[in-house]
């Protein structure tokens, strides 16, 4: 089913296909009548404009928790580097200023709760139960575990957990979110519901 987005999605940096965001729109929809949303991994907003739209018309709310530094793919004379993101008198990355200006032209704001902070921080007093996480933060083991463990355990019985960058072959891509993928699975606490491109959603069982 084709959506309609409040704002030229195309033009919004990012890395999620179209099939994903849309994937994400029909997940946010049914979950928030399960809890908050809750994504890592924001950058620019693309996923965010997803998710927000979706939960604006039953009043739901979007946790958008990226620390706007860039993961490390993302760091200068790296693969993912945008110089447009760098903060020159800073000497770091910096996308928050277009994640904000993304969600204000898409008119998101009253949907969406930046949380500026890196995922372990964030998370160290959370106790608001959710109704979807979406994991597409950092993409080393170390930072993609973290998120996992960090964020799952909030999920409300048959809410849902979407990895992004699901790549079974390494030939493909980089292995951390496929590793906490099947993490998830072995747990016991998580069955698949669908893959969509290198999307996949899981729900909590139970």
């Amino acid at each position: 089913m084709s959506i309609k987005l409040p704002i030229d999605i195309h033009a919004v940096k990012g890395f999620l296909a179209a099939t994903e965001g849309e994937a994400l729109y029909h997940l946010a929809a049914e979950a928030c009548a399960l809890g908050a949303c809750l994504e890592v991994g924001s950058y620019c907003g693309k996923s965010t404009i997803y998710l927000a739209a979706a939960c604006k018309p039953v009043d739901g709310i979007v946790f958008a928790v990226d620390h706007h530094r860039g993961s490390e793919e993302h760091q200068p004379g790296e693969e993912y580097h945008d110089p447009e993101l760098f903060d020159d008198r800073m000497q770091l990355m910096d996308s928050f200023h277009v994640f904000r200006r993304n969600i204000r032209t898409a008119q998101l704001e009253d949907w969406v709760v930046p949380v500026v902070a890196p995922s372990a921080i964030a998370a160290r007093r959370w106790n608001t139960p959710l109704g979807l996480v979406f994991i597409d933060g950092g993409h080393s083991l170390e930072a993609a575990v973290t998120d996992y463990r960090c964020w799952a355990r909030h999920i409300v019985p048959g809410g849902y957990l979407a990895i992004h960058d699901i790549f079974p072959d390494p030939a493909d891509g980089g292995q951390a979110p496929y590793d906490i993928y099947k993490l998830a699975l072995a747990s016991g606490e998580f069955e698949l519901v669908e893959m969509v491109d290198t999307l996949g959603v899981l729900r909590r069982i139970g």
